[in-house]
């Protein structure tokens, strides 16, 4: 990794830890609560690509074993790993990942506004919404002792919201796609 690498690795990680500081809103019926830092890990993949992506929430998740208060409502630490939002942690760097490769693989210079708007929906969409959901799910319910059906079910009430939040980074990628060309090649 270069210099420059670096240097946006640190700051995407800066931006999911900021998204953060938002308060997150408790459900009754489900022990993870809604916070804006999947949008980060969405924006991650969609503008870094995916190793620079994955290491900027890795660098997150790294901080949060620490025991740095870098996740929404101030928690960190070990404990974080052993509760029911473990694997939504661990998603997020999958998700990153699969959304900048997705992303890589879908968006071009040259190509229709209209089509990298696309590619970067269908990026954030499946990355940050399907791959985290899946180790999320996939944990919680392991943890909750519930079906995973019943726990998928209950996860649900996220979808509406990260479809938001799939259409914030789809429009963030473009503009950064379109708008700032020293940004290097996403790799």
């Amino acid at each position: 990794m270069t210099t420059r690498d670096l240097v946006l690795v640190a700051l995407f990680a800066a931006i999911i830890i900021v998204l953060g500081l938002l308060p997150p809103i408790t459900l009754g019926f489900i022990p993870v609560p809604i916070t804006a830092q999947s949008l980060g890990v969405m924006l991650a993949g969609c503008i870094l690509g995916a190793k620079r992506g994955a290491a900027a929430v890795l660098l997150v998740v790294l901080l949060v074993a620490i025991g740095l208060p870098v996740l929404s409502g101030g928690r960190g630490g070990l404990a974080v790993f052993a509760g029911p939002t473990a694997g939504y942690l661990v998603g997020w760097v999958a998700g990153a990942y699969v959304t900048g490769l997705i992303a890589e693989r879908l968006v071009r210079e040259g190509q229709a506004e209209f089509q990298q708007l696309l590619g970067f929906l269908v990026a954030a969409s499946v990355g940050g919404i399907g791959i985290v959901y899946l180790f999320g799910i996939a944990w919680l319910s392991y943890m909750s002792g519930k079906a995973f059906v019943e726990t998928t079910l209950a996860s649900l009430i996220f979808i509406p919201g990260d479809l938001v939040k799939a259409f914030v980074a789809m429009l963030a990628g473009r503009a950064v796609l379109a708008g700032y060309p020293l940004l290097p090649v996403r790799t």
